[in-house]
């Protein structure tokens, strides 16, 4: 988990708990109204029933990120909340004027499109309704319409935020398996474009080197000799792909491509003339060439090839025509022309192939020579604020807004506030809320200590300067933001501690102006709820905005992981048959003069090597190969006993192990030979496998001591690897001389 992640979590965790605080507050309000218009045992225990129950609605059900809130379970939740919200009004009158706000919040949460929206602002209206009557002036009534919308939005803000974020959470891994799924389809197309080349050329030679062995000795060893450069290049292009780069030459690849015609059989005309090009086109004209030779060699039965390249002005194009047109010819189909048009396109340039009337086929493509440098890749973040994120911006704007204007309404109604006294009030309350909104919710007031510091001394004073000059506690505007302010800006305890300091004096406050406690319980309870309210709206909204930013993060941690994963499986799997490639080629390479036959028998052995390699380029790009452990273990048998070295196998019976045991063990067999092949002299190796019901034992053991010990020091990517699949499954891998002058790769895996 990154640093980002968990201190989102924590943030998210922290949200709850304010979301509980807030919500108990509002509960908290109602009830102590209750007892101060008559506490009796009925009225007691009816009050605090149907508040427990409000309550459980709201955070059990609405507030609940997994909740289906489009479920019938939902729509009677809501029934629930509306007859909880209004059949009490006749029993506890103004008391209950609080509780239309969760009923107002939890419609916008339950109900679809704009019905939400109606039903909102009509239990608003209802919520006035209920207190209209003789003698109510007018301001009340909208004061309770106006708490009723405020308290709606707060609660649907705070039950709605979390479940947005895990949302957001859940998109994140959706966005990075398309970038894994991107890194595959880019390795597969350097797959086939580099290997598949190479191995198809191998395929070919040897099947040419095989006819001419006991005839054209001479031409036979040429052959050999083309082959095992083929192969240590295939090699270096594995590394290259593994390490997500490769340059082709242009006039490497048209060398190649004369060569390998020759050896087909095809009568090639080459014709190369361009000026200068950059890295880009110059790899991609090389690629396109690559891509027309293997297409020839692999679907046409083509007798002449011509291939020109031509530089005309700012552009080059190259022509690759054959008289052996296959039978599907278009770009649409086939990897490999699809591969082709994608990397002309994304120099600028185009593609085309077609088959003629005539039974020719003509590939072509045209690029600049110099195209215009590489975009980078794109920002993953959508054009625009993210949607997530405005709306909680709106939400918070909303609130705080609403706040500032139920601050002079509720202040109105003291009647020793005179015009003067409501003016401060309202002054203070739009300041307050300016600021706020300007300075406070924004992530930049964080980064700028000074700015913070500024913005709560002007808060201060604007809550504090009315209060004491007029002394009237309700004209400080909306205290709690001050609190809420102080967690936002603060560092993190010392911010707590200023708003627990912010809520306690406002009580005070209200004590030293001789209010009764009713006043003092309210005045704490307003501020805390206020201060809550700013922090969990504007900390929510950080924390969507930090996850969407976290995503292009998430991302490229997907793609690296994909790419360790796909430089493992080419190692394993490519480098394992390129390297017995080149051995049995040196091999029949010697064998041409001495043993025909067995030269004969060796290159067949390497036909059907190139071919497993070609299949594994397929496995490989499309992300799965499982090893046969038996197989495995055939082939490394037939593989020293080519290298003259003294095998011995001894292997338990495996066919109960499970898939990956099996997969990584026959994984750890082909590691350890092709080492024992490229880093040591061992004239004799012994391979035993031992099972048990609990345990499960591999050992590579040879006596080629000084070349391996060495290479192990050295490290290696191969060993490496090995030891990530053996301890994915909880298992370990040591490699190292032993006692008896050899050397033991050891790997060892849990069953069970």
């Amino acid at each position: 988990m990154t640093l980002r992640q968990e201190r989102s979590s924590v943030s998210r965790r922290l949200a709850y708990v304010v979301i509980s605080v807030v919500f108990a507050n509002y509960l908290g309000n109602a009830f102590i109204f209750v007892l101060q218009a008559g506490a009796t045992p009925v009225r007691i225990v009816s009050s605090l029933a149907c508040l427990v129950a409000i309550g459980y609605l709201q955070l059990g059900v609405f507030s609940r990120p997994s909740a289906n809130l489009r479920s019938t379970k939902a729509y009677l939740a809501l029934g629930a909340m509306a007859l909880l919200v209004f059949a009490p009004v006749p029993f506890f009158a103004y008391a209950w004027g609080g509780m239309p706000g969760f009923l107002a919040g939890s419609a916008l949460l339950v109900l679809p499109g704009r019905v939400r929206w109606f039903v909102f602002v009509g239990v608003a209206l209802a919520n006035a309704a209920t207190k209209a009557g003789d003698g109510v002036p007018v301001g009340l009534l909208a004061y309770a319409v106006a708490a009723s919308l405020v308290a709606g939005l707060v609660v649907y803000g705070l039950s709605r935020l979390p479940s947005l974020v895990k949302q957001l959470e859940t998109a994140r891994s959706e966005l990075a398996d398309l970038a894994v799924s991107q890194e595959r389809l880019r390795f597969a197309r350097d797959l086939h474009d580099l290997l598949g080349f190479s191995l198809s050329a191998i395929t070919l030679k040897v099947e040419l080197a095989r006819k001419l062995v006991s005839e054209h000795t001479e031409r036979a060893s040429r052959e050999l000799a083309e082959i095992l450069g083929i192969a240590r290049e295939a090699l270096t292009d594995v590394r290259a792909v593994a390490s997500s780069y490769r340059e082709l030459s242009l006039a490497d690849e048209i060398e190649s491509a004369r060569s390998v015609l020759t050896a087909a059989g095809v009568e090639a005309t080459i014709e190369a003339d361009c000026a200068e090009l950059s890295p880009r086109s110059r790899t991609t004209l090389a690629t396109v060439l690559r891509e027309g030779v293997t297409n020839l060699l692999r679907h046409s039965e083509a007798t002449r090839c011509s291939i020109t390249v031509r530089g005309t002005g700012p552009t080059v194009s190259i022509e690759v025509v054959n008289d052996g047109a296959p039978a599907e010819a278009s770009v649409e189909r086939g990897s490999g022309l699809t591969n082709l048009a994608t990397r002309t396109s994304a120099v600028g340039g185009a593609l085309l192939a077609q088959s003629s009337p005539d039974g020719t086929y003509r590939l072509y493509a045209e690029v600049p020579a110099e195209p215009a440098p590489a975009e980078p890749a794109g920002d993953p973040r959508p054009a625009g604020t993210p949607i997530a994120t405005r709306f909680a911006q709106v939400l918070l704007t909303a609130v705080v807004i609403g706040y500032a204007f139920m601050a002079p309404m509720l202040a109105s109604y003291n009647h020793a506030v005179g015009p003067a006294g409501l003016a401060a009030c309202a002054a203070s309350s739009a300041v307050i809320a300016l600021l706020v909104l300007t300075v406070v919710s924004r992530p930049h007031t964080r980064l700028n200590p000074m700015l913070g510091y500024a913005t709560l001394a002007g808060l201060a004073v604007c809550v504090y300067v009315p209060q004491f000059v007029f002394q009237n506690p309700y004209l400080g505007g909306v205290p709690g933001f001050l609190a809420g302010a102080a967690a936002v800006i603060l560092p993190r305890w010392v911010g707590w501690a200023g708003f627990v300091a912010v809520v306690a004096g406002q009580g005070v406050i209200q004590a030293l102006f001789d209010y009764p406690p009713i006043d003092v319980a309210y005045g704490v309870m307003a501020a805390t709820n206020h201060g809550l309210v700013l922090y969990a709206l504007t900390r929510l909204r950080s924390m969507v905005t930090e996850l969407h930013e976290a995503r292009e993060e998430l991302a490229t941690a997907a793609v690296t992981q994909e790419r360790l994963r796909f430089a493992r499986d080419l190692h394993d799997l490519l480098g394992y048959s390129l390297s017995a490639i080149t051995l049995k080629s040196e091999l029949t390479h010697r064998l041409l003069t001495i043993d025909p036959g067995r030269a004969r028998q060796e290159l067949t052995e390497v036909l059907d090597i190139s071919r497993q390699a070609l299949a594994d380029v397929r496995s490989v790009a499309l992300s799965y190969r499982e090893l046969s452990l038996n197989e495995e273990t055939q082939s490394a048998q037939a593989l020293l006993s080519a290298a003259d070295i003294e095998v011995t196998v001894r292997i338990d019976a495996c066919d109960e192990l499970p898939t990956d045991v099996r997969v990584t063990l026959a994984t750890v067999l082909r590691e350890g030979v092709t080492n024992l092949l490229r880093h040591s002299k061992a004239e004799r190796c012994e391979i035993v496998l031992s099972s048990s019901p609990r345990l499960v034992t591999m050992d590579i053991i040879n006596d080629g001591l000084a070349v391996t010990e060495r290479n192990s020091r050295n490290g290696g990517s191969g060993i490496g690897n090995l030891t990530t699949r053996v301890c994915a499954l909880g298992g370990s891998l040591d490699a190292g001389p032993t006692s008896e002058r050899t050397f033991r790769l050891h790997a060892e895996i849990p069953l069970g």
